[in-house]
């Protein structure tokens, strides 16, 4: 095989693989790490993103594509030799909308790579046993598919209560030995376990100079997100749907988007079992629940007032047009609080620019926030974004200088330059409609 092999034949490998772990799905993969081959690689290279930050090493992805040939030759070697050394992964840290800072790994764009070549086997064979209730970063579902599944559940509920739950620094706290013990379940190739272990231990590098690292994996690494969905498969998605909710009197149904989950009840009783028991199976796994951000609460049509938050959209219930009362999502507060600000920085720092250029960066920032926040019944904190954005362009582009004083002049740009109106990108009427 070479370099130049058609990405098809990539895919059919894959689908074998996935084949061999769906029709047996107590078979361990013993041996799987030879398909990483060159091609393998190049495809690899392929799906990486080119334009990310940089890793400890410096080097960017232009910088390793002037001899793309012969490095891809020397990671295929390296990793097959078990000579490969992962590098530190680069600390930084971002600001939370709930306030503090999170911090993200990003690791050099070779690790990403090879990252993303192992990424592509195990996904295959565990993507064959993760259930329909979870949603992240899983390939054809999104954080929309939870959303519009939770809006469903809510509905056909009616009258219940919602389990709202936070695991406290999850991918900070990931045990490394009972991560290992899941993954023993399904791979055991050398080849990709050795390298899997190596980047858990590869440490980080922070002002201070390199720490170790004994748990966690860190985000922003691209084999960070699959080794998550492993660890809460086996430690919630399976336990809830095998054994939780066959002993449970009434519904539940669990959601998860990556560490983010809800649970639906139709019953209480239910919900006050399963909230007593979740902080000791999660312990027994070395997490912990967040005790403030983790609460139960009665969510229903006659319920007023209750409401609460999942991937930046508070629930909540509300009437129809039809006067028939209905599960409504708005913009949570704090992330509407984050993408103003996002909004205002960014003016801040760039109101030097041509006119044009921040018209075209403001018009893709509005774009992307309607893409994900444009759902059904969000019109109206659509539309207060879109004034936010207005205003403080206006105010960013008055204080440049004496020549765009006014709003006249500002709405005769806004005429020839008009900024993206609000609009409904996602539909939850596009969902199956509730059963009884």
């Amino acid at each position: 095989m070479n370099g130049t092999q058609n990405p098809r034949d990539i895919s059919t490998k894959l689908e074998w693989i996935a084949t061999m772990a769906r029709e047996n799905p107590e078979r361990v993969f013993h041996s799987i790490g030879h398909v990483i081959d060159q091609s393998w690689l190049h495809e690899a290279y392929r799906r990486t993103r080119k334009d990310g930050a940089r890793g400890v090493d410096g080097r960017s992805a232009a910088d390793y594509a002037t001899d793309l040939e012969g490095n891809l030759v020397d990671l295929e070697r390296r990793l097959k030799s078990g000579t490969y050394r992962a590098p530190a992964v680069r600390h930084v840290e971002i600001p939370k909308a709930s306030g503090g800072v999170r911090g993200l790994g990003i690791p050099t764009f070779e690790d990403k790579v090879l990252q993303r070549a192992v990424l592509m086997a195990m996904e295959s064979i565990h993507e064959q046993d993760f259930l329909p209730c979870s949603y992240g970063f899983r390939p054809g579902r999104s954080a929309h598919g939870a959303l519009n599944a939770l809006w469903k559940e809510l509905m056909n509920v009616g009258d219940g209560w919602v389990l709202e739950v936070d695991i406290e620094s999850f991918f900070d706290s990931l045990s490394h030995e009972h991560l290992r013990a899941f993954l023993d379940q399904r791979v055991t190739d050398g080849t990709l376990r050795r390298v899997v272990h190596k980047w858990l231990k590869a440490g980080v590098m922070r002002e201070q100079g390199w720490q170790k690292t004994r748990r966690g994996t860190p985000q922003g690494g691209v084999i960070s997100p699959l080794l998550a969905n492993v660890y809460l498969h086996h430690v919630l998605d399976r336990w809830f749907e095998a054994e939780v909710k066959p002993r449970l009197q009434g519904r539940a149904t669990l959601i998860r988007y990556a560490d983010d989950f809800v649970i639906v009840f139709a019953r209480e009783a239910d919900a006050h079992r399963v909230h007593g028991v979740l902080p000791k199976r999660f312990g027994k796994y070395d997490l912990r629940l967040h005790p403030e951000k983790t609460r139960l609460l009665p969510f229903g049509r006659s319920r007023k007032g209750c409401s609460f938050d999942f991937l930046g959209f508070t629930f909540h219930w509300g009437v129809s047009r039809q006067g028939k009362p209905v599960v409504r999502q708005k913009t949570a507060k704090s992330r509407f609080a984050r993408a103003a600000r996002r909004v205002t920085e960014w003016c801040r720092h760039n109101r030097h620019l041509p006119v044009g250029l921040q018209h075209a960066r403001l018009s893709a920032m509005l774009r992307g926030h309607y893409s994900y926040f444009g759902v059904t019944g969000n019109g109206r904190w659509l539309e207060r974004f879109y004034v936010v954005v207005l205003r403080t362009w206006f105010k960013w582009l008055s204080g440049r200088s004496n020549r765009y004083p006014t709003w006249t002049w500002y709405n005769g740009l806004l005429e020839r330059m008009p900024l993206p109106q609000p609009h409904v990108v996602q539909s939850v009427y596009r969902v199956a409609k509730p059963t009884a």
